[in-house]
């Protein structure tokens, strides 16, 4: 079984939209950590423990993964692909944090096993609010599945 502890998977290859998840969240005083990856390549080997993750706690799993759809190596779309594929990450929460509008985004998202679908607002004040709302949702009142088996 793993242990959830309030970490945060941020899937991100903008620096801005990391620092500003990352301010967003400081001001909610919700996440306790947030893990940061630039890519799906990264964000996969963070999951399955291997690569520059190999020495993580296996057994610590984030809570939540905050996964943009575009990204260098692997794609958004492919990391969630490749998540609920495997026993291990099939029923992690998946929240993609987006910039795209397209419809197709949205359905190949949710198809593909997203839990929810947001798109990141560009107003700092409205990113907050947004975060602070993710963080109460999926930090402090969702009841996570057992992990697969």
């Amino acid at each position: 079984m793993m242990n959830r502890t309030g970490i945060i998977l941020l899937v991100e290859d903008n620096p801005d939209d990391v620092e500003l998840t990352h301010r967003a969240f400081r001001k909610t005083k919700l996440a306790s950590t947030i893990v940061d990856v630039a890519d799906g390549a990264d964000a996969l080997d963070y999951l399955f423990v291997r690569g520059r993750h190999a020495a993580r706690d296996p057994k610590v799993s984030p809570q939540v993964v905050l996964l943009d759809l575009k990204l260098p190596k692997i794609d958004g779309l492919g990391v969630l692909r490749a998540m609920r594929a495997d026993p291990r990450t099939k029923r992690l929460p998946v929240a993609v944090l987006t910039s795209s509008d397209e419809e197709q985004d949205i359905i190949r998202s949710y198809d593909l096993g997203a839990n929810s679908y947001l798109r990141k607002p560009v107003d700092f004040g409205e990113f907050v609010e947004a975060a602070r709302h993710l963080g109460a949702y999926w930090l402090a009142m969702n009841e996570l599945a057992p992990a697969g088996d």
